[in-house]
């Protein structure tokens, strides 16, 4: 007898609208780690991907045997396996951090209409790697590759501000700040700076220029760089500056969010 081929087709889509379902529910089940808890139970990732025990179960011993999962203790705990950690590593080397910031600096460039530069840190100092620069007819520009001291400037003072405790690179930078440098109003202006997630500074890299930058962070959630935007101080007069600031820091949280941090809520 001859097979009927608009039934197979009928169920080749079942099959295939199932495994899809699957793959979907895999997801929510590796997405239900964070940070804050990457151990769960059975019944706190129920809780948080609305499956039922035993999908749950299918799902997991599945998972386990691809080693994306792995079960510990008793009662037993689910955690990512090493071969989530495989994978991030794949994902960490095609990484380019430049290529993820020139859409946001092009789009902060275009909505401020100031040149917004990326920032990098490199053996304790801070490095410009990425600029779009101003289309005004009079425009600031760092120029790539332009280093300077971390305690002088928005772009610096933003990674300083947000150093992990016992950072060796911000211990040695506040012990050997810039010449001119006040300590204590570098210290206070770094307080300023994590109370309002953004760094300012007016006239101190250039006499006339105002400069705003925001912390990037890596996977890790260690600050690694910052985004900053600059230009002349009568374009951006005082007042004005947290609306600029708001889009510096909204790029900055893309730019983190582009490189796999995820914020702890506090």
């Amino acid at each position: 007898m001859d097979a009927n081929p608009v039934k197979d087709r009928d169920e080749a889509r079942l099959d295939e609208r199932d495994g899809v379902r699957a793959v979907h529910r895999a997801i929510a089940v590796l997405q239900s780690f964070t940070p804050a808890q990457p151990t769960l139970s059975v019944l706190e990732m129920q809780a948080r991907t609305g499956l039922s025990r035993p999908t749950l179960y299918r799902l997991l011993q599945a998972l386990e045997a691809g080693g994306m999962v792995r079960a510990e203790g008793e009662p037993r705990r689910w955690s990512l396996g090493p071969t989530v950690m495989t994978l991030a590593q794949v994902w960490m080397a095609t990484l380019d951090v430049r290529r993820l910031a020139q859409p946001l600096l092009e789009a902060l460039r275009d909505v401020t209409g100031e040149t917004a530069g990326l920032f990098l840190l490199r053996d304790g100092r801070r490095i410009c790697v990425a600029e779009c620069i101003s289309r005004q007819v009079l425009a600031m520009t760092r120029g790539l590759g332009e280093t300077e001291h971390i305690t002088r400037g928005a772009s610096g003072r933003a990674m300083l501000a947000f150093a992990p405790p016992g950072a060796a690179w911000a211990e040695a930078a506040l012990a050997n700040p810039m010449a001119d440098a006040d300590h204590v109003a570098v210290l206070a202006e770094l307080e300023a700076t994590r109370r309002r997630g953004f760094a300012l500074s007016r006239g101190e890299v250039f006499r006339g220029a105002i400069a705003i930058a925001a912390p990037v962070f890596d996977h890790g959630g260690t600050v690694c760089g910052a985004i900053a935007l600059y230009g002349p101080e009568a374009r951006l007069p005082r007042g004005q500056e947290v609306q600029a600031a708001a889009h510096v820091t909204t790029a900055a949280a893309k730019l983190s969010s582009e490189l796999g941090y995820t914020a702890v809520p506090r």
